[in-house]
């Protein structure tokens, strides 16, 4: 396949090359060109012989890493690959109607594994895209749920879910780093079916790096979808315990614990949280595993650099039910620390999405007005809000409230921050 070049970045290489906007590129060092992965690698080598549609050109980088200054109409140069699955806990199957198109997208596509580290299926591929992992030596991130064929085909509800795992062993033969997650589910893949599941997976281990067991979320619009309990106290335990006995037992071995419960498991365990080294390199950060240890580890560690000036600080943080136990005890920290210091934190129930769902991410601007509204007067002169509950690139929440409408209707400034214990603190004491 060839791709047209949408425009050419000034003074680049490529522009230095004569290559101009409009013309299509073929091949690299003899090498067709699909995507972004095949352009990202073949363009590595400092001299770099191009094929467009109509001619050859020669562009020479000063240093390997160097972009050429090649733009195209996509950022993968093709058109994203979509879920080919309907699995049975999917949470954008689970979403109210009205809300942006994007929300609704099914993304499974390898390439945005690789370059953004999102988790894929592996029902998109095939014998070559996995030939072209093992050239590249792309690290790869999974949803495996289990490595049971039969009932990870019943999960996933494709036909080819159960084959393709045995891509898994291939790549780890071949020395490809994965890291995989399973989201866990009640009565279906917990129990026997887990140890099966990391039976296998840590069997692959180094290549298998991590693994992240992260328990099933339902909103309130599952109206006729699986019927699939949610874990309490009991079933909780369960999983974290079997968790555990196999994360032991490969830190005995490997000095690496690689298979870990998310934050959500212990804290439905009524189980502490353990400390930040628990979680090794926090591989599966991203996947609630270890935010909880590495926020509250590091903040309590950053607030005792800060020195006392003796400012009179009132402000309050909004975040979902989940984390306000944790956020609670690091205010009543600082306020033990710092007299004249007073926070408040505000744990905002999900309406819009339901009760069951807890984490601040689905927090909504409308959830955050109408139960705040009534301690607006008592917000100090900020509202602390994590940043995850706001679109990466826009300052809009899930239901398309700004955030600007949020501080107009609470009459207060609304600050978001990161996931940096750094960014919290000058977020609250300046």
């Amino acid at each position: 396949m060839s791709v047209r070049i949408e425009s050419v970045t000034p003074r680049s290489p490529a522009a230095k090359a004569g290559i101009k906007a409009g013309e299509t590129l073929v091949s690299i060092n003899g090498n067709k060109i699909n995507d972004a992965l095949d352009y990202g690698f073949y363009t590595y080598d400092r001299e770099l012989s191009l094929e467009l549609d109509t001619r050859t050109v020669v562009v020479r980088k000063k240093d390997d890493y160097d972009e050429i200054g090649l733009n195209f109409e996509t950022y993968l140069m093709d058109k994203k690959q979509t879920c080919r699955n309907k699995c049975i806990f999917c949470f954008i199957d689970q979403l109210p109607k009205g809300m942006r198109k994007t929300l609704y997208f099914k993304d499974d596509d390898s390439r945005l594994s690789f370059l953004q580290g999102n988790y894929i299926t592996l029902t998109n591929m095939n014998d070559e895209d996995i030939e072209r992992i093992i050239k590249m030596k792309l690290n790869v991130n999974i949803s495996v749920h289990t490595t049971n064929p039969e009932l990870r085909v019943k999960m996933l509800n494709n036909k080819n879910a159960g084959r393709v795992l045995d891509y898994i062993p291939k790549m780890a033969e071949n020395d490809i780093t994965m890291n995989c997650q399973i989201v866990l589910c009640k009565g279906i893949n917990d129990g026997e079916e887990l140890r099966r599941t990391l039976n296998d997976l840590t069997a692959l281990y180094p290549a298998v790096q991590s693994i992240a067991v992260v328990p099933f979320g339902a909103s309130a619009y599952r109206d006729g979808l699986a019927e699939i309990p949610l874990h309490d106290k009991e079933s909780a335990l369960s999983a974290v315990r079997i968790i555990e006995e196999y994360g032991d037992k490969l830190e005995e071995k490997y000095g690496d614990r690689v298979v870990y419960p998310a934050d959500e498991l212990f804290l439905t365990a009524e189980l502490p949280i353990p400390d930040r080294d628990y979680y090794g390199a926090f591989d599966q950060y991203e996947n609630g595993v270890g935010m909880w240890a590495y926020l509250r580890d590091g903040y309590l560690e950053c607030l005792e650099e800060v020195e006392d000036d003796g400012s009179v600080i009132e402000k309050s943080i909004a975040t979902g039910l989940l984390a306000a136990p944790l956020l609670n005890e690091l205010a009543e920290a600082t306020m033990k620390l710092f007299s004249t210091v007073k926070l408040r934190v505000f744990p905002v129930k999900n309406n819009f999405f339901g009760e069951t769902i807890t984490v601040a991410g689905l927090v909504t601007g409308k959830d955050l007005i109408n139960q705040l509204l009534p301690y607006k007067s008592e917000l100090g002169t900020a509202l602390v809000i994590p940043k995850t509950m706001l679109k990466a690139d826009e300052p809009i929440f899930l239901d398309n409230v700004t955030l600007s409408e949020v501080e107009d209707a609470l009459c207060v400034e609304v600050i978001p921050v990161g996931d940096e214990p750094e960014d919290l603190i000058e977020a609250l004491l300046g």
